[in-house]
């Protein structure tokens, strides 16, 4: 299954904000940085990748629903990818 290129340019984008919100929080640590702050800021990277892979997952789906001949091996796959950001 192919996903979306639009798609996975928006994903693409999450993922580099994400990490960039990563190395300021290894910055953070590195610097001693209050610990709710480095939590919070934390909490805010662990959201970003889990948007991405349900985007991803999400696009995968609509693929599926597309492509109605293989749809259903895709969509048993798709939802084991689901569960696992669960």
């Amino acid at each position: 299954m192919e996903l979306d290129k639009d798609e996975m340019k928006k994903v693409s984008n999450r993922l580099k904000r994400a990490q960039g919100q990563l190395s300021a929080v290894v910055r953070m640590v590195d610097e001693g940085s209050d610990c709710a702050d480095v939590v919070t800021q934390l909490s805010a990277v662990s959201k970003a990748l889990d948007r991405a892979g349900f985007a991803i997952i999400a696009s995968g789906l609509k693929q599926c629903l597309a492509d109605e001949e293989n749809g259903a091996a895709d969509v048993d796959r798709l939802e084991k990818l689901f569960l696992s950001l669960a």
